[in-house]
């Protein structure tokens, strides 16, 4: 039984590398897109084709990987449904970590630089209270970030995780066991 579970943890943490894989170089490819000088309709419409490609590629291989967890473990809805969220899990902690490690490492002023461009923007219509709360912000998005990062990827990779598991290997209730 150990041995089944240690099997099941490896293969849901390397399918869950692939997936966080893919989301960390879309990321790395936004980010240094916006860095370049490239037109703003340009730019915002090579990162609207990316996003997409980044959502079909992730969907894909979630089904490819539940697909195959399915095949080996005689299409049990319930265990394919657990494996999916387990690598949800564990593509939403690696993406999220590389995420705050680059905001807290690599570039650590990209929330003063978006914090004072929205205070430039709407100073105008806010009072300077609310700006002061606007400002106070700023210490806080790193951590603020990872988890809205790890909560959103997890949860789209388990809503994910339920349908597919559905389609594969039929319509019991993935909640039972």
């Amino acid at each position: 039984m150990a041995e089944d579970k240690n099997k099941f943890l490896n293969e849901s943490g390397k399918a869950g590398l692939i997936l966080a894989g893919v989301a960390i170089a879309y990321f790395l490819i936004t980010t240094l897109m916006g860095k370049s000088s490239l037109p703003g309709v340009a730019s915002t419409l090579l990162s609207l084709v990316l996003w997409a490609g980044k959502l079909a590629l992730c969907i894909w291989l979630m089904v490819k990987f539940l697909r195959k967890f399915a095949e080996e473990n005689e299409k049990n809805r319930s265990r394919t449904f657990r494996f999916g969220m387990s690598v949800a899990l564990c593509s939403a902690l690696v993406y999220s970590a590389v995420y705050f490690a680059y905001v807290m490492l690599i570039d650590p002023n990209m929330f003063s630089e978006a914090i004072n461009t929205a205070l430039q923007t709407y100073s105008s219509i806010m009072t300077s209270e609310d700006l002061e709360r606007v400002a106070n912000l700023e210490p806080s998005m790193p951590t603020i970030t990872f988890f809205i990062n790890l909560i959103w990827c997890w949860l789209f990779g388990t809503i994910v995780s339920a349908i597919a598991s559905s389609s594969i290997c039929g319509s019991d209730n993935p909640f039972d066991e």
